[in-house]
């Protein structure tokens, strides 16, 4: 694989890890560490920190890594790497690499979250490991520097004004885009996929496994396709869940605009469940049918977009974009929906207090908020010109009214100091057939249309299982996630015997 050195505008081209632990970048999930995986090393495996919360038999530990990997004898970033041994030695069928989505979603969380479930699924044949990729957890991170105002969610996702005005967006996206700039450094634009796909490598390296299993979620799924793609002599049994469309050109902003369509496919499921009659009984039947819930909900929204609601968090108003946004985050589980109904009859009383979610409710911390925009923009040249954003904002505001616009507007990206770090790969299907998609065919956040885009790329290494359900994510889902049995007996089959359908399937 052919590596490029990470380009930096900063002066500071070079940082040492001493450097990154006295600015407090260099972080550890507990007293283990590990290094030299790029010469053979081997992990070495200790308590996990409590934050974790880990589950009975994890274990954490630590690997270096380069922060540039053209550079393997520079400046040295450090992973957190967790593990859940296999119970069956006997059995062992090899390492289950569990991969997150985000970009900024902690692989040990997830571990601690879903090992238990996933040990049980496969018969405890596999060691499931997880990491954080750089920038995230207990890994290295990076900082932008950016004040409380511009880590909200509502801010770092770009919800146009309520005229649809884009103004403010861009003016904060430039500045969010020029503190990363000044304050980022190396470790900031090391934040790519290509960099997770080799960091991922040198882990395989280090875990002494000649080949690895995985199963990757949401932004996850596109990371283990790259992997796939450069190292297909390395994987075993890879499960993709929840994919988007990896098309080079426009990978994250692309994967952002498709939330429109994919907030369209998906709320015709909650509009049934908040219509129902045994909702009555909960106070949570918004109105007597599907059509009638739709329209209520746009209704509150321009309601809220012209007068604000004040809420239970102090300097926190409900607003339109910030009722559409807790509609966006309901979406993707159908246990969320009484949530959301809940605070659309706050918003309709006028006595009462709305309650925003979690979410909604405070500012990100700065560190998580870097991540966040640092991989998007990175990994991809974004549009630059505010003129076709704000034409962008009012052609998709009409044709879809529950997003708002937000999934075209402008992001920090279209200010994005050096542009991409790398240019982004074209996807192909060049490599041993043993990858299995599953895909929700109403998911608002990776449309099961995106999904295909991805089946499409890989042609025959990849088998799909299209879900007749909603939400995000599919495997392991829980029972008030309101999972699906056929689909977990398809993936669990393929990752304990390789099996998979002959053709393409709908559960």
């Amino acid at each position: 694989m052919t590596t490029r050195r990470v380009r930096t505008s900063l002066a500071a081209s070079v940082l040492s890890v001493a450097a990154l632990a006295s600015a407090g970048l260099v972080a550890s999930t507990g007293p283990a560490s590990a290094t030299g995986a790029a010469s053979g090393g081997r992990l070495q495996w200790g308590e996990c920190a409590a934050s974790v919360k880990p589950v009975e038999g994890q274990r954490c530990a630590l690997l270096s890594v380069p922060l540039d990997h053209a550079d393997p004898d520079g400046p040295r970033v450090e992973l957190a790497v967790s593990r859940l041994a296999g119970t069956r030695p006997e059995a062992r069928r090899g390492t289950l690499l569990v991969i997150p989505g985000g970009p900024g979603s902690s692989g040990v969380q997830r571990l601690a979250q879903k090992g238990a479930a996933l040990a049980k699924e496969t018969g405890g044949v596999y060691d499931l490991v997880a990491f954080d990729p750089r920038g995230v957890g207990g890994s290295t991170k990076a900082r932008c520097g950016l004040a409380e105002r511009d880590r909200w969610m509502l801010t770092l996702r770009s919800w146009p004004g309520d005229d649809g005005s884009i103004g403010a967006n861009a003016e904060r996206a430039r500045r969010i885009a020029e503190a990363c700039a000044r304050d980022g450094g190396p470790v900031l634009r090391s934040l790519t996929t290509a960099n997770q796909v080799r960091d991922m490598e040198l882990l395989r390296q280090a875990l002494g496994e000649e080949r690895l299993s995985a199963w990757a979620n949401s932004y996850g799924t596109y990371v283990a396709a790259r992997y796939a793609q450069e190292h297909p002599g390395r994987t075993d049994r890879w499960v993709l869940d929840s994919s988007a469309d990896p098309d080079p050109r426009r990978v994250a902003y692309g994967w952002l605009a498709d939330m429109a369509k994919g907030a369209e496919d998906r709320f015709p499921d909650f509009a049934a469940w908040a219509s129902h009659p045994d909702r009555a009984a909960e106070g949570l039947r918004l109105a007597d049918t599907p059509e009638a819930v739709r329209a209520l909900v746009l209704d509150l929204a321009a309601r809220l977009d012209r007068a604000p609601r004040t809420t239970a968090v102090p300097g926190a108003p409900l607003t339109g974009a910030a009722f559409r946004q807790a509609l966006q985050l309901a979406l993707y589980s159908d246990a969320a929906f009484p949530g959301f109904a809940r605070l659309a009859a706050q918003a309709r009383d006028p006595q009462a207090v709305p309650v925003l979610p979690p979410e909604l409710s405070g500012a990100m911390p700065d560190e998580a908020a870097a991540v966040t925009v640092g991989v998007v923009c990175n990994d991809v040249d974004w549009p630059r010109s505010v003129p076709a954003y704000a034409r962008a904002v009012a052609a998709d505001r009409a044709r879809h009214p529950l997003t708002g616009g937000m999934p075209v507007n402008v992001t920090p990206c279209a200010f994005w100091k050096g542009g991409a770090v790398e240019k982004p790969v074209r996807l192909t299907d060049e490599g041993p057939s043993n990858i299995l998609m599953i895909q929700n065919l109403r998911d608002p956040s990776t449309p099961h249309s995106s999904g295909l885009k991805m089946r499409e790329a890989l042609g025959d290494r990849a088998r799909m299982v299209s879900v007749d359900r909603g939400g995000h994510g599919v495997y392991l889902v829980s029972a008030g996630g309101a999972g699906n049995a056929c689909g977990d007996r398809t993936v669990t089959r393929f990752l304990l015997t390789g099996e998979r359908p002959a053709t393409d399937i709908r559960c």
